[in-house]
């Protein structure tokens, strides 16, 4: 057990080591201000998965009680995890993944849990934080702990690590996570849109909303090179606090397991010669099928023919010949497409390395659908529908800091059926994988939309077809979705997937990458924007780490990917047809707020007249006077907004009575109406007061009537005042 504490731009932070969890293989309390995280790494050092891959898992879990609360709904007690927990437990696995040792291959599992919160931090960054100091100091041998650093931006300076209030005026969200000056992961977003002047005058009389005085009308794109800037302050924060924690953490590192070499490997040097020298050219036509189910099958095929072959020349050696030869003929393959794209500048499928793929657009498909937008590229096809709704539509959610529930207004839903890339197995629930893919769509083209929360809107992309880059077609068929359904949007966005072969110093960026490259390659990088610059950017890297040079390179590589895709894209746009039967339509407008209980009616009676004539949905705000009216038929929302114009116009606008009388005014006034219990008398201002019988008369049997007349003039003071009713007493 020891305790290790560290400083770093002006924040403290404590690390308790090996106090709690301590069956753990590394376990670390982690304080940072108010917030209190406790993260534990379990390794299964009895079991040796021998697939080719690395079984990591991660979890992070966020307690209600660390924040002071129950959990939200019915089941008092922490369920399945919220998105925002399942994309924070994907960061830190994706920046922890690129450390593990090439050949480990033992299930390994980190879970942070969220002890204690402050509604101001932020718990990415200290989630990260603790889990990579847990791993460092467990029984895997690593180099350096991972950490990670959030730029912001307000006006035109980057911050360094904002907490939630300044990330409110912020217009980027870049996290980057990196060990010394190596960058591993990246998550980039920007905020756009229109932003109004905040001191409206709600009195003042306004027929549209559209009429405010607009001060900017972006998406707060960011350039290239300004994106680089970025991340230089984010390699220099990392390097200095990767020492910083190094030295702090030396002391309490467990001594490494007596792992076994790891899975066994059945790489064959005498069948890599063999395939190389007989079948190297038929290897080549095989990796030239665009289609991965087809390559998969065809390479199964030709590894059954090279172990036919092998069994006729080779009899006496025939041990474990299917594994040999699928694990060679792997490697083989591997070396056969990186070298070509090396050396020769060739891709598998025939491309150039800075080739995009053919693209076709078609929209408006689906005639009952509000909009739709397929956009197929290459192999790799997404059918995305939009649909739009009010407010009752969105998605209430809850954030651990936050008391009250939030509703998002824009959704992208992502959906990758197995049938996609040609797998027989049953659609089961939404993965990690399809909820990162369409948050990572979702954050590149929500900056894109104009008073996005004037409207709940939905996205789903459906996958139908998958070799590469799906998450890129979603955003650009997301995007054409939204100008289909006749969204208001700054410009249309665009992405494309990189991918990034290197040997040595030599190097190769590939545009536009396919599963065959993604796998073979040691870069997943995906940059989204518009044709002014990138909204959104996703980058994993295989590497140790990415040199500056290669991130520049790749970079303004994908711009010129990104405007070839969105000329195209603009093409299909001028060409949308709207389905104007199915399209709802919304409008929103504002009318003198003291008119709002003129469009409401006694008792609701007017409002829902309304509702029932023109079928449409009415939400008012009685505040500034905001009306929004939606519903399936543009002609009858328009006829309604037109109608309750005309009531706001028309109807007299009558102020609340204690605004203009006071208790003992006097006044004279017209007998408006005789009741058996007394008169009403017409005021100024036209309201009526009631002058009560035994104001007039103290004898029972005498009726008001006998004393006044419909038109008498009297003179009265005001004696009360309640609920809108004014009691008068005759005046002498």
């Amino acid at each position: 057990m020891g305790e290790a504490k560290l400083s770093f731009l002006g924040q403290e932070e404590r690390y308790i080591f090996d106090k709690f969890a301590k069956q753990a293989n590394g376990s670390v309390c982690y304080q940072s201000g108010n917030n209190v995280l406790l993260a534990a790494v379990v390794i299964d050092s009895d079991c040796i998965v021998e697939e080719d891959f690395l079984p990591l898992t991660v979890q992070y879990i966020e307690k209600a009680y660390a924040a002071g609360k129950f959990p939200g709904g019915y089941v008092k007690r922490e369920a399945k995890p919220s998105d925002f927990e399942t994309l924070t437990a994907r960061i830190i696995d994706r920046s922890l993944r690129p450390l593990f040792p090439k050949n480990y291959c033992y299930p390994t599992q980190i879970t942070i849990l969220v002890l204690s919160a402050d509604s101001n931090s932020d718990l990415q960054l200290l989630a990260l934080n603790a889990a990579s100091a847990a791993l460092y100091v467990s029984e895997i041998p690593l180099t350096f702990p991972v950490n990670g650093v959030r730029i912001g931006r307000i006006g035109e300076e980057f911050v360094i690590n904002p907490d939630l209030k300044a990330q409110e005026q912020s217009t980027l969200d870049l996290l980057v996570s990196g060990v010394n000056e190596d960058l591993l992961m990246i998550e980039m977003r920007t905020f756009g849109g229109v932003r109004v002047k905040s001191s409206r005058n709600p009195l003042s009389l306004m027929t549209t909303l559209q009429e405010e005085e607009a001060i900017s009308l972006s998406a707060n794109e960011l350039e290239e090179s300004q994106l680089m800037e970025a991340l230089e302050l984010a390699r220099t924060q990392i390097a200095l606090k990767s020492q910083l924690m190094k030295d702090s953490f030396m002391p309490f590192i467990k001594t490494p397991l007596k792992l076994e070499e790891g899975r066994k490997s059945f790489i064959c040097e005498r069948i890599a010669n063999f395939i190389c020298e007989k079948y190297l050219e038929s290897l080549q036509s095989v990796l030239a099928f665009l289609s991965k189910t087809e390559r998969h099958s065809r390479l199964k095929a030709f590894a059954r023919k090279i172990m036919e072959d092998w069994k006729q020349q080779n009899p006496n050696d025939v041990e474990f010949l299917e594994q040999r030869v699928d694990e060679t003929l792997a490697k083989v393959k591997r070396t056969l497409v990186r070298k070509m794209i090396l050396e020769e500048g060739k891709r598998a499928d025939g491309r150039g390395l800075k080739e995009v793929r053919p693209i076709s657009i078609e929209t408006n498909l689906l005639p009952k659908a509000h909009a739709s937008a397929l956009f197929t590229r290459g192999q790799t096809q997404a059918l995305v529908v939009c649909t739009l709704g009010g407010d009752m539509d969105a998605q209430n959610y809850e954030l651990l800091t936050e008391k009250s529930t939030s509703k998002e207004r824009f959704m992208v839903h992502y959906n990758f059926p197995p049938f996609s890339v040609g797998e027989a197995s049953p659609i089961g629930a939404t993965g990690r994988r399809e909820l990162g893919h369409g948050n990572l769509a979702k954050r590149a083209l929500e900056c894109s939309l104009i008073n996005g929360d004037s409207k709940t809107i939905r996205l789903v992309s459906e996958i139908l077809e998958s070799n590469g880059s799906s998450s890129m077609a979603t955003v650009c068929g997301g995007s054409l979705a939204l100008a289909a359904a006749d969204i208001e949007c700054v410009a249309l966005i665009a992405g494309v997937a990189m991918g990034l072969v290197c040997e040595g110093e030599k190097y190769a960026i590939l545009t536009d990458i396919i599963g065959l490259e993604d796998h073979e390659g040691d870069m997943d990088f995906k940059v989204a924007g518009s044709i002014n610059g990138i909204t959104a950017l996703q980058m994993d890297i295989k590497l140790g780490g990415l040199k500056t040079e290669i991130l520049k390179d790749a970079l303004f590589q994908a711009k010129e990917a990104r405007l070839h895709i969105l000329k195209i894209m603009e093409e299909a746009k001028s060409k949308i047809v709207l389905n104007t039967e199915s399209l709802p339509s919304a409008q929103t407008f504002a009318i003198h707020p003291s008119k709002i209980v003129e469009v409401i009616g006694q008792a609701g009676k007017t409002i829902k007249e309304i509702i029932e004539k023109f079928e449409v949905v009415i939400d008012l705000n009685r505040e500034n006077g905001e009306v929004k009216v939606s519903g399936g038929n543009k002609q009858k929302v328009n006829a309604a907004k037109e109608h309750i114009i005309n009531i706001a116009n028309t109807k007299e606008y009558k102020p609340n009575f204690d605004e203009l009388y006071q208790v003992g005014d006097i006044y004279t006034g017209k007998v408006k109406k005789v009741v058996e219990f007394g008169a009403f008398i017409e005021l100024p201002h036209h309201y009526d007061g009631l002058l009560h019988v035994s104001k007039v008369t103290n004898n029972r049997s005498e009726r008001i009537s006998d004393y006044l007349k419909e038109g008498d003039e009297v003179r009265v003071e005001v004696l009360s005042l309640n609920k809108n009713k004014v009691e008068l007493g005759l005046v002498d």
